[in-house]
């Protein structure tokens, strides 16, 4: 049984400057609540409360957020708001949280390694702190069951369009017939579109088997100069290899990319949309602004909205995959 799950914190957030420079990204708020939770609350959903976050050189701000906070509690407490209260008290609940700081960014795979010691050689899930998965769907829990079956490493594939697939690790796939997973023969990070075996991207869910660990020890820098975690798969994908193989489950439902500034901004729209206190009135208000603006593309409230595609929910048509 998994129980463990490793979150990489450390990036920079160069992409979100100047915002980033004293905030780190990962806290970033999507409406209230900071990205980064949204990502824990979906391993506590699917079993793993024992939670290692790999962060990096000023992030404290990271465990200060999931740690308790007397005085603003008992300020609460004293303003007898009760919903704010409950609030702040979750974020410090969710889940048995270890924090390990990686002293030089030398790449996901990197960090992965990192939590060797942590893992204690059992099967374990990696979650990136900057990819929100829609929180109905449950891709993790499907992960963890591909990896019960096959004993393998899993991660989670998404189509995208071809022109797209440069910006993303990518997997050459075999269908497993019978198996709500495909098999992976081969990984490659972030190819030239005319160079990729497929239009299968990796996004930011895994489920690993320990051998990574060995794996990622031998494994040199490659693209940026980092140990990347797609090279370290490739290599366990490779027929007779140990660590019994790499496996794919193919993801069609919604996903965020937070790290990247136009997903940040659909992922709030959308999520802000969504709530009980607020969706309807936001709703009305953008229709309005549509109304009176200049805007001539698709209404974003009709079927052709940006929010119900354009790499925010996935296509549901059938996929040659399964």
């Amino acid at each position: 049984m998994i129980r463990k799950a490793v979150i990489p914190a450390a990036g920079l957030g160069t992409r979100f400057l100047p915002a980033t420079k004293a905030v780190p990204k990962e806290l970033l708020p999507v409406v209230d609540k900071p990205a980064v939770q949204y990502v824990v609350e979906e391993a506590v959903r699917a079993g793993l409360e024992d939670i290692l976050m790999i962060t990096g050189r000023d992030k404290g701000a990271l465990e200060d957020h999931f740690d308790r906070s007397p005085q603003l509690e008992r300020i609460l407490e004293c303003k007898g708001d009760v919903t704010k209260l409950a609030a702040v008290r979750q974020a410090s609940e969710l889940a048995d949280l270890h924090y390990l700081r990686q002293g030089e960014p030398l790449g996901l795979g990197h960090a992965v390694l990192m939590a060797e010691k942590h893992i204690d050689n059992e099967p374990f899930a990696v979650l990136l702190g900057d990819d929100l998965i829609d929180e109905r769907e449950d891709l993790l829990a499907r992960m963890i069951e591909a990896q019960a079956i096959s004993g393998g490493s899993v991660v989670a594939l998404m189509e995208v369009d071809p022109e797209q697939i440069s910006a993303y690790g990518c997997a050459a796939v075999d269908v497993v017939p019978g198996q709500d997973y495909v098999r992976i023969t081969g990984m490659v990070e972030k190819p030239e579109q005319e160079c990729a075996p497929s239009n299968l991207a990796v996004i930011g869910r895994y489920v690993l088997h320990p051998e990574i660990f060995a794996e990622l020890s031998r494994t040199k820098p490659g693209r940026g100069c980092e140990i990347q975690l797609t090279d370290a798969l490739q290599s366990l994908a490779v027929a007779g290899s140990t660590g019994n193989g790499v496996f794919g489950v193919i993801y069609n439902g919604r996903r965020f990319d937070t790290g990247d500034k136009f997903s940040y901004i659909k992922a709030v729209v959308t999520i802000a949309l969504e709530r009980d206190d607020f969706g309807r009135e936001l709703r009305k208000w953008m229709q309005e602004i549509v109304d009176i603006s200049e805007f001539s593309g698709p209404s974003y409230m009709s079927g052709n909205s940006p929010f119900s595609n354009s790499g925010v929910f996935a296509s549901k048509e059938a996929s040659p995959y399964g």
